[in-house]
């Protein structure tokens, strides 16, 4: 099948049928010589960019992916396995909250998760921030760890959707990322390689997010609910706001700290109501209890310290160290702190996410290249948050940072980031519309 044949239906608006997005598929998992080069896939992918494509395209696309690799074989554990898969924010963590809650209620959890990339953080950092915690699990090990704690927390595999990995890279210098039938087909084929058999979506949108608008949101969440569907998952998707940072540390060890007390009963209303309506959904997708139960045994699981237990027990599991959970002086951290305080009365009125997840990028908390190394100390705390009444001197924001450069660079977007005003904001819901 010629390259130019392929390229050529989709840039005509045609529909491409099962064999071309295979041959396309196996060329980026380079698993024939069929005389593909990378500028086909890149002149395929801006014709998909600009043309879309069709459910039944998408989720044909989104299965060849994943089997472009290996998937796991949970079977010999029983039970259904369910994960939770989020679009990307800042202050996301709920993933470290959920994940054991979860597990605590009976859902087998296989987490496979992946890195921060520009203002967005990523589970895999925020776990690295603990001190000898294992993300590089081999199948043999994830299997272990599911039978030992209903939950695993990993990172993807060179074995996993490898056609993914040639396909995301491309798109990324390509201008090509904002596709969501690539986005829907890039995530799902990484969810089915893991063998789950449900996947509950936290599909950001607003400031924060790469969705900007609810309409942007919602045909995302649409079309992964149906191409999940198509190839089998029990789908459920969220679409919830970040125009305002989830909870109120950003930073990968900072992050750390607030799930953990979050799973102590302590955390921040937002970040622990979206945590415990997440889990819910999975208990619900897992068929362990109808959703008239299932917030309420999360919830129970949250308040006994089931949860939290299923946490320490997996930070041990995975070569960390569990003092964490009762000490944070052993994760990592930064002698060096500044405020950005106002020098009004008022309430805050609006705070930009994504202006505060590019603020601990520039601290050295985030990457702009995969390959880039990072800082897991460094952050910013949101002392004061919409809504919140402040007066002249009160902190807004708490810097944690190791250089002076860095520093200088932060600093500007965090003046910039909030507003006060004369009148609190109306409230907004943390739940902007659910799909299943």
């Amino acid at each position: 099948m010629r390259p130019g044949d392929v390229i050529q239906t989709k840039r005509d608006r045609g529909e491409l049928s099962p064999a071309q997005i295979d041959a396309f598929v196996r060329a980026a998992a380079r698993l024939d010589g069929s005389g593909w080069e990378k500028y086909h896939l890149t002149a395929l992918l801006m014709a998909i960019y600009l043309n879309g494509m069709t459910p039944a395209e998408t989720a044909h696309l989104t299965r060849a992916m994943a089997d472009s690799g290996k998937r796991l074989d949970l079977a010999e554990l029983g039970g259904s396995k369910v994960d939770k898969h989020s679009t990307g924010g800042v202050g996301d963590k709920t993933s470290l909250v959920l994940g054991p809650l979860a597990a605590a209620c009976g859902v087998f959890v296989p987490m496979m998760s992946g890195r921060g990339l520009g203002h967005s953080g990523g589970t895999l950092d925020k776990l690295e921030s603990i001190p000898g915690f294992n993300v590089n699990l081999t199948e043999e090990q994830v299997i272990d760890t599911l039978r030992a704690l209903k939950m695993a927390l990993f990172g993807q595999t060179p074995e996993v959707a490898p056609a993914d990995k040639t396909l995301y890279a491309l798109r990324d210098v390509t201008a090509t990322v904002e596709s969501i039938p690539l986005i829907t087909a890039s995530i799902l084929s990484k969810k089915l390689s893991e063998g789950i058999g449900g996947l509950v979506m936290d599909v950001k949108t607003g400031r924060g997010a790469f969705m900007k608008t609810h309409s942007q949101s919602r045909a995302l969440a649409d079309s992964l609910v149906k191409v999940g569907t198509a190839n089998g998952l029990c789908m459920c998707a969220l679409i919830t706001a970040m125009d305002t940072p989830l909870g109120r540390y950003v930073g990968n060890s900072l992050e750390v700290i607030e799930s953990i007390e979050t799973l102590k009963g302590n955390g921040p209303s937002d970040l622990t109501e979206l945590s415990v309506i997440l889990a819910a959904r999975m208990v619900e997708l897992a068929g362990i209890a109808p959703r008239a139960e299932a917030e309420g045994k999360v919830r129970e699981a949250l308040a006994s310290g089931a949860g939290l237990d299923v946490f320490r027990r997996s930070i041990e599991q995975q070569g960390g160290d569990p003092r964490v959970i009762d000490d944070y002086s052993h994760l990592p951290h930064t002698s060096s702190t500044v405020l950005v305080t106002t020098d009004r009365t008022g309430y805050v009125t609006t705070m930009d996410a994504e202006k505060v997840g590019i603020a601990a990028h520039r601290l050295g908390g985030g990457r702009s290249r995969a390959e880039d190394g990072i800082d897991h100390a460094v952050g910013v705390i949101c002392r004061a948050k919409p809504g919140e009444r402040v007066r002249p001197g009160d902190t807004i924001f708490e810097v944690h940072y190791r250089d002076g450069a860095s520093l200088v660079n932060a600093m500007p977007l965090l003046a910039s980031a909030f507003e006060i005003g004369d009148a609190p904001p109306a409230p907004q819901p943390l739940i902007v519309e659910e799909l299943s």
